[in-house]
């Protein structure tokens, strides 16, 4: 008779459960940004997102990459993308639980886009691929926004909970999805050095309305999700970098020309892979006026990076989940590895991160819904350099935590830690969010003190989170006025900045909504003695780290 899982030690994936309900720190953070009335939703995408049929899905999709056909059987040229059906049965879930558009829309229900970026944070959990097709949708609204007329149309398509495969005209569909085709190799996320060019075909009208209509040569380098309905993309036009929308298929039936040249082969995620695309005679429409198509993007980016940060953060709580429930049913010389004073470390120190990930994203989510634009201007590159950052290094340390099972690819987190670096890639690397940062603080000094007064806040409740709050209102008034005599110097040390805002940022957020275990430690070793090198060197005893735990996942 074969042996029991318990019998043989072994540690089984947890599976079938409420990945929602689970995260105390993120159903009060839903709860603090008055998003109650979501609730409901949410704890069914959690048992979605927690149920072993999801897991097979997003293991199929990974295991089974798409493939390009660019011919069909006869030489005709179709430039189509083939997915797995387990890739079809992610995206229609996540279109129908609201993961798109949807908090844009004028009826939408109250804090849409606070219980929407829970959503993203547990989504996030189970397959980042589809995600990414998930945020370009959500995220091309605020482009949108440049057109009325393009938004009356697009908006109710992208904000559809109903998802249909397959190249057909829009208005043939009950839902459309969006992709971002914006940077060329020669300049990666340096836009301005694009050479795609837009010639004016008519001057209003055509397949889709809106207009002017326009005709695009041209590559683009990074298209994501490129059997997407439609691509937000720029080209030069006569009056300089321009943004359009380019459909795949024109309302007449007729396929747009876009060629697929090929799916690029990813480190991380592999069942989404961005494809390289040529344009040539590309029917388009102009969105917004011409020459402000970098502007035009502005809104659209600062959307994607907030959703990059819920999705780095959900990393950390999948990553912390499953080592939690390994050491908790691994038993090692004679008890639960969970009860091990060094694990018991290592856990906590991860609990600890993912709630300062989860309070700090879901800040902004809120911030979304609020209104607040300058608080989103700053804080958005801020948490984005962060955040990302941090993710691959706490998926790293709970591959450890599973020893060798974790470094083997069936086990799951191979594919989360190779997921997990792409966090900081996307809408720009690690340097180009704390550029941001300095460009914020140069042009719109008002987004730093709106940032610096949300720290502020939890000013008095402890006496070295008013040092850091000092320390780091003078550090920023120091560069400013340095960048005006040397912005070199202030350039080179843009990541020890941004790096010790968005800690002192953490730490404000999480004196004022975490448990005191959580806020003290998070204290003593992030911004007392700076960000800890290595995980598991908590200077606390095992009351603390045991409570930090059982927090992070009751049982």
């Amino acid at each position: 008779m074969p042996e029991s899982d318990d019998a043989l030690n072994l540690v089984a994936a947890p599976v079938d459960r409420d990945v929602f309900s689970d995260d105390v720190a993120l159903v009060e953070a839903v709860e603090r940004h008055e998003a109650k009335g979501h609730l409901a939703d949410l704890r069914d995408l959690g048992r979605l997102v927690g149920a072993a049929r999801s897991a097979q899905w997003a293991e199929a999709v990974d295991r089974h990459p798409p493939t390009l056909r660019a011919y069909d059987a006869f030489g005709r040229r179709i430039d189509e993308v083939d997915y797995h059906p387990s890739w079809h049965r992610l995206l229609q879930a996540a279109v129908r639980a609201g993961l798109t558009a949807g908090p844009w829309e004028l009826d939408a229900p109250g804090r849409a886009h606070t219980a929407r970026a829970a959503g993203v944070l547990v989504w996030s959990q189970l397959e980042t691929g589809a995600l990414s097709t998930l945020t370009t949708s959500y995220a091309t609204v605020p482009a949108l926004r440049s057109d009325d007329q393009l938004e009356t149309i697009w908006l109710p398509r992208l904000a559809s909970r109903s998802y249909e495969a397959g190249l057909r005209p829009p208005g043939d569909k009950l839902g459309s999805l969006a992709g971002v085709a914006a940077t060329e190799r020669q300049g990666g996320a340096d836009l301005s050095t694009g050479t795609t060019t837009a010639r004016l075909e008519s001057s209003a009208g055509g397949p889709l309305a809106g207009g002017p209509n326009y005709r695009l040569t041209g590559q683009k380098w990074f298209v994501s999700s490129p059997m997407a309905d439609v691509q937000v993309t720029l080209a030069e036009a006569p009056g300089g970098q321009t943004c359009f929308l380019v459909p795949r298929v024109l309302d007449d039936g007729t396929v747009n020309p876009l060629r697929v040249m090929r799916l690029k082969d990813m480190v991380g995620t592999r069942s989404n892979p961005p494809a390289e695309i040529e344009l040539d005679g590309t029917w388009a429409v102009r969105l917004g006026e011409e020459g402000r198509g970098v502007r035009a993007l502005t809104g659209m980016y600062s959307a994607a990076r907030l959703d990059n940060v819920l999705r780095s953060a959900g990393q950390m709580r999948a990553a912390l989940t499953r080592a939690v429930h390994h050491a908790r049913h691994r038993e090692v010389l004679g008890s639960a590895l969970v009860e091990k004073p060094l694990m018991q470390n290592v856990l906590a120190d991860l609990a600890m991160e993912s709630e300062a990930a989860t309070v700090l994203a879901m800040r902004l989510a809120a911030a979304v819904d609020a209104g607040e634009t300058e608080l989103l201007r700053s804080c958005v590159p801020v948490a984005k350099f962060w955040v990302c950052k941090r993710a691959p290094a706490v998926v790293a340390e709970a591959v450890e935590c599973l020893g060798g099972n974790g470094y083997v690819e069936e086990h799951g987190l191979g594919r989360l830690y190779r997921d997990a670096l792409a966090g900081s890639m996307w809408e720009g690397p690690g340097n180009v969010s704390a550029l941001d940062v300095l460009k914020s603080m140069a042009v719109q000094p008002r987004s730093m003190e709106v940032l610096l007064a949300e720290i502020d806040r939890a000013r008095g409740a402890d006496e070295r989170l008013d040092r850091a709050m000092d320390e780091v209102a003078g550090f920023l008034q120091a560069a400013a006025r340095e960048a005006r005599r040397d912005p070199a110097a202030v350039e080179a040390g843009a990541r020890w900045m941004v790096q010790r805002l968005a800690v002192v940022l953490q730490a404000s957020l999480l004196v004022r909504c975490s448990p005191p275990s959580v806020a003290a430690t998070f204290l003593t070793t992030r911004v007392a003695a700076g960000v800890g090198a290595v995980f598991g060197t908590l200077p606390v005893g095992r009351t603390v780290t045991r409570t930090i735990v059982e927090r992070a996942l009751p049982e």
